[in-house]
């Protein structure tokens, strides 16, 4: 642990329309950023390689912040500007801000102008916190020849649908988890629940450690789920170097324990391969590979690894199945802690998913996790390097 304890950063998935991920929004949990915590959170090299290749979207409350030591670290193609339009009313911030511009960076004006300022020419670009009065926005309200315009605090599948009406093509916000129930309730859609309903009793056969034949036969028996588990274990982020072309080498080549997390994975993959990306998929896999590095850190075994990722990855099948998390987990034979956390949010596995959900988690809530603001940090960063990975190759 250092002397002074790393700042607490929140970080958020930011996605376009297509429900790609296309940067992550770093905001500062507690108070606001300064030239210090700048400093920490860019002076080694693991955040902007572990999120490559996604954008960072630095929300700042004044361009004072961005001293010469802080933009030395701070690539023009790799970190996008969101400013406090607040700050325009201090005199020479929209030089500054244009400066900032013509120097390669992307800035956008955070919040409304202040009153009687009128926006920069230069600056066209917004981000906006989605609530109060001025939401939803008119349609077309914003400027299409210019952006990425940001909507941040998405929620709610009404709100995004508002703003990218308004012209917003970036989002950030829990709206995936809305999108989720919207998308079990509508009956376009193509996946009847069966691949899901497979995959949930593949895994209850190997909590069960059954044989290969017996897994062979359900892959067989559904050519969606055979499509995805292939193209999974052969893609780049999983690849062992070997070409994977049946299901006995799946099973015996890469393992059970690889081919559980697989599984566990493509429960919320898109069965429609023309469909968008499931945005709980990405989601599901970064809480899995936080309580898992945690785990790790805190000097768990791999089988406690494997059980900290397992929670962290079925904490949503109760919105994936739109069905009570106590009837989903009925056939899996779980650990008591493992049930605990899913259900109840208890016990130190509970305590760290909990972490995972909520936003600005304050110093308490880590303390009672028995985590640290680095290992925090620490355990951010590789979750999204991986969730990144999953939701580019799933």
């Amino acid at each position: 642990m250092p002397a002074v304890p790393f700042p607490l950063v929140d970080i958020r998935s930011v996605a376009n329309a297509q429900n790609e991920w296309v940067a992550l929004l770093l905001r500062a949990a507690e108070g606001s950023f300064d030239d210090a915590t700048l400093q920490a959170m860019f002076g080694a090299p693991d955040l902007l390689a572990a999120v490559a290749p996604l954008d960072c979207i630095l929300l700042l409350d004044s361009p004072a912040l961005l001293t010469p030591p802080v933009l030395k670290l701070l690539p023009p193609n790799r970190v996008v500007l969101a400013v406090d339009a607040r700050s325009l009313a201090e005199e020479g911030v929209a030089k500054r801000l244009a400066g900032l511009q013509l120097d390669g960076y992307r800035v956008l004006l955070d919040g409304p102008l202040p009153e009687g300022t009128a926006p920069p020419l230069a600056l066209r670009s917004v981000s906006r916190l989605v609530g109060g009065d001025a939401f939803p926005p008119p349609p077309a309200s914003l400027p299409a020849l210019f952006g990425p315009h940001l909507a941040r605090g998405v929620d709610t599948l009404a709100s995004l649908r508002a703003c990218a009406n308004a012209g917003f093509s970036w989002f950030s916000g829990g709206y995936a988890l809305d999108e989720a129930e919207a998308d079990a309730e509508d009956p376009q859609q193509h996946d009847d629940g069966t691949t899901r309903r497979r995959l949930m009793t593949m895994l209850a056969l190997l909590s069960r450690d059954a044989d290969s034949h017996e897994l062979e036969t359900q892959l067989k028996q559904d050519p969606a789920l055979s499509y995805h588990l292939l193209k999974l274990v052969n893609s780049a982020a999983f690849s062992s170097g070997l070409q994977i072309t049946s299901f006995g080498q799946a099973i015996s080549r890469i393992g059970r324990r690889q081919l559980q997390r697989w599984l566990q994975l493509l429960l919320y993959a898109r069965h429609d391969p023309d469909g968008p990306p499931n945005l709980l998929l990405p989601v599901a896999a970064r809480r899995g590979a936080v309580l898992e590095e945690l785990c790790k850190r805190d000097g768990g075994d791999r089988d406690e690894q494997d059980l900290a990722f397992m929670t962290g990855v079925f904490s949503l099948l109760d919105r994936l199945f739109r069905t009570p998390m106590a009837a989903l987990l009925r056939d899996l034979n779980l650990p008591p802690d493992v049930e605990a956390a899913l259900l109840a949010r208890e016990g130190r596995l509970g305590q760290r998913l909990r972490l995972c959900e909520i936003s600005r988690p304050a110093r308490a809530v880590l303390d009672g996790a028995g985590v640290d603001s680095l290992s925090w940090w620490q355990a951010q960063l590789r979750a999204y390097h991986w969730a990144i990975q999953v939701a580019r190759n799933v």
